[in-house]
């Protein structure tokens, strides 16, 4: 007897749970700060893949039903598009690090199987901030458990080396660097400065390069007139 093995088309695993990717306008700006500025951090390296608001697919197995993490960093998987992440078409590489970003719509049982789902299929870091409340929550696998992290305010993350502060109750996030997290505004903004700035300094050097060529000139000119300057 041949045994036929359902494929994933006729698994029918859906690219879309059907849900918004936020409840309003903070939570969605929170995300988007989070999965780009990790976007950023990690664009040198090839195989680091960042995404946000992605269906994780655990087990090929339609019981189990998947879960769209905020943001999930995957070490060890290539960067590209995907209309989902299905694990067994990855190396069964699951997402090390998981952001969730609570909304007015997220209460107590939601999260709690969501950690329960994060701490069953091999995730590593998992934070969860809550910008209403500016609460910052994290855990942290320690064998086959994910748990919590007492001292969050002030906490590098092992796997991605980002430091996460509650400066004046609000969450700020350092790159490893140093350097702080920023929105796509902020970032427009930096890179025009850093554009004007490199254009004052062509500028200035335009004018120095201009002066040695006036200061040429008359030298050549006293030349000219006088003859050699005495040595």
């Amino acid at each position: 007897m041949t045994t036929i093995f359902p494929t994933d088309a006729y698994l029918h695993f859906s690219d879309s749970d059907g849900k918004p990717m936020a409840d309003n306008t903070e939570q969605f700006r929170w995300i988007v700060l989070i999965k780009e500025n990790l976007e950023i951090l990690f664009a040198d390296d090839p195989n680091v893949f960042v995404a946000g608001d992605l269906l994780w697919y655990p087990v090929k197995s339609r019981l189990i039903s998947p879960i769209a993490p905020d943001t999930m960093v995957v070490f060890g998987r290539p960067k590209g598009r995907r209309g989902s992440y299905k694990q067994w078409q990855e190396d069964n590489i699951p997402p090390q690090v998981v952001y969730e970003i609570l909304s007015p719509g997220n209460d107590a049982e939601e999260m709690e199987r969501k950690l329960e789902f994060y701490q069953t299929y091999g995730v590593e870091e998992y934070y969860q901030y809550d910008p209403d409340r500016y609460e910052l929550k994290g855990w942290r696998r320690q064998g086959e458990q994910l748990l919590p992290i007492a001292q969050i305010d002030g906490w590098t993350s092992p796997r991605l080396g980002v430091r996460f502060a509650l400066d004046n109750h609000e969450l700020v996030i350092y790159r490893p660097d140093g350097r702080q997290f920023l929105s796509p505004v902020e970032l427009e903004q930096l890179a025009e400065q850093e554009r004007q700035r490199a254009e004052q300094e062509r500028q200035r050097a335009e004018q120095a390069e201009q002066q040695l060529q006036d200061m040429e000139a008359l030298l050549q000119q006293y030349r000219d007139r006088f003859g050699k300057l005495d040595s």
